[in-house]
């Protein structure tokens, strides 16, 4: 049997609740911590540190806290939360219509292909990808701030971490 290592701190299920959508609210913006992380979501945590490692909500993963920044990287799942909750074009990068398949297969997206977003971005958040219609099609980190997605017309503009098509 597993023993607990010494000196670590396990919290609660509701500090940990609260961290994650703390977290979720400076990340994404306010409201997004409860719309992400209802009462219902489980932890799975590092049996080493204690650390929240994944979120879940009826069996379903939503976000991971990733332990280098701290910051959440989300699944689709987690994606469909925030898109149906912020309007257009919160958090969002929009890519032509005609490229929309491949994003949804989790390809990534060139800067020749944004059409839109949203104007806070900046290189290095987590976002979500939606067509000219605002259907989603993934979630990823941009390489790219705003200024750069509309300016340039080579190179990735966002790192897709899963699309909705993907297997």
């Amino acid at each position: 049997m597993a023993r607990k290592p010494e000196n670590v701190e396990f919290k609660s299920r509701e500090e940990n609740l609260r961290l994650v959508r703390d977290v979720a609210d400076y990340q994404f913006g306010k409201g997004a911590g409860k719309v992400l992380f209802p009462d219902t979501c489980r932890f799975i945590v590092s049996p080493k540190t204690g650390r929240i490692r994944q979120i879940i909500d009826n069996g379903v993963r939503i976000a991971t806290l990733k332990t280098a920044s701290g910051w959440l990287s989300l699944s689709i799942e987690g994606a469909r939360r925030l898109h149906s909750f912020f309007k257009f074009p919160e958090l969002r990068v929009v890519v032509m219509n005609e490229v929309a398949e491949f994003v949804a297969e989790g390809k990534n997206v060139f800067a020749k292909h944004v059409v839109d977003a949203d104007n806070r971005i900046r290189a290095e958040d987590e976002v979500i990808v939606v067509n000219e219609d605002d259907k989603l099609l993934a979630t990823g980190k941009t390489v790219l701030g705003y200024i750069e997605m509309m300016d340039f017309r080579r190179g990735v503009a966002v790192n897709v971490r899963v699309g909705i098509n993907k297997k």
